[in-house]
């Protein structure tokens, strides 16, 4: 029982953090990852799968280890595994960043200056502004809000409730290696496999998560599930698209299209047809309900890794 509260005290710790501060401005702990990943990268890379497995297995299974040796030095310690935990959490999740940018763009195009999101927008997703309008540049803000809401906030907070302090660092360990190599560029198609691939089988629980608490907690609830049932499965990505669907769902508008990533273009299905058009007052409700996910989220987290323990107990007392 005093474990699940170091979890549940660590952790809501760690999301006030966030909430009230964002993340570090200095020293951020994902900073300092992925130039030590990139240095990885540098020492590995070959135009193979075996390679990249390596670099995966070197960076997550190194920054897990780390994590997990930290969390045995402070176990006997609640204090101290309460106050590792909300570091922990304050490092990994992104929610309030998040909403900032998002807010900072709409705020651009609510005063009609589409240049100035265009100029913005690179800091939130990896879309290119310039072949956007502003009704574009918001479409691309909810779709972002909407699948960070999962790899940013829900998935490493259910990594938490499953493994604690090692599965919250975890987490976002490989989600940032597949936001570094697991894209399908020429140089990472090989090499970046294993971190896209490992990244989809961690992000499939707190995906489904996501959809689900955003159908919970939206506007339109039927339409959330509706949409998640129906196009969820078109999208290319086994996790967005589950997310992106129940977002366009509930806030009753299409995401989805035509996408441009530096040069290269994709021809995406349409989320939710039968919505409207998103437009910039749209994104401050999406961002809402990505706060009300989160929120959720941590209530669920907590109740779960009380269960994980429980289990564990019982278990070894059989």
């Amino acid at each position: 029982m005093r474990a699940d509260r170091t979890f549940a005290y660590g952790a809501t710790a760690g999301l006030i953090g966030d909430l009230l501060l964002g993340d570090p401005r200095r020293g951020h702990p994902v900073a300092a990852f992925g130039r030590a990943a990139a240095a990885v990268e540098r020492a590995l890379w070959r135009d193979h799968r075996g390679w990249g497995a390596l670099h995966t297995v070197v960076c997550a299974g190194g920054a897990a280890g780390a994590a997990a040796l930290l969390s045995r030095a402070v176990r006997d310690r609640p204090a101290a595994a309460a106050a590792l935990t909300a570091a922990a959490t304050w490092s990994v999740v992104g929610g309030t960043s998040l909403g900032r940018e998002a807010r900072t763009i709409g705020d651009a195009l609510a005063a009609g200056d589409v240049d100035a999101a265009r100029k913005r927008l690179p800091h939130l997703c990896g879309r290119d502004p310039h072949s956007l309008d502003a009704d574009g540049i918001a479409r691309a803000v909810v779709e972002s809000v909407a699948e960070n809401t999962s790899d940013a906030v829900v998935g490493a907070l259910v990594w938490g409730a499953l493994a604690g302090v090692p599965g919250l660092v975890g987490f976002r360990a490989v989600n940032t290696l597949d936001a570094m190599v697991g894209h399908k560029s020429a140089t990472y198609r090989r090499y970046g496999w294993a971190s896209a691939r490992l990244d989809d089988v961690m992000g499939w629980p707190g995906a489904r998560l996501t959809a689900a608490l955003a159908a919970l907690a939206g506007p339109d609830s039927r339409g959330a599930v509706r949409a998640w049932r129906a196009d969820a499965h078109r999208h290319p990505s086994p996790n967005a698209g589950p997310v992106e669907a129940a977002f366009a769902g509930a806030l009753g508008v299409r995401l989805g299209g035509t996408l441009s990533y530096a040069g290269r273009v994709e021809h995406r299905p349409v989320l939710n047809a039968t919505g409207r058009a998103v437009d910039f007052a749209d994104i401050e409700r999406a961002v809402r309900l990505s706060r009300t996910v989160g929120g959720l989220t941590l209530a669920a987290a907590v109740v779960a890794r009380a269960a994980v323990r429980r289990g564990r107990t019982w278990v070894a007392g059989c």
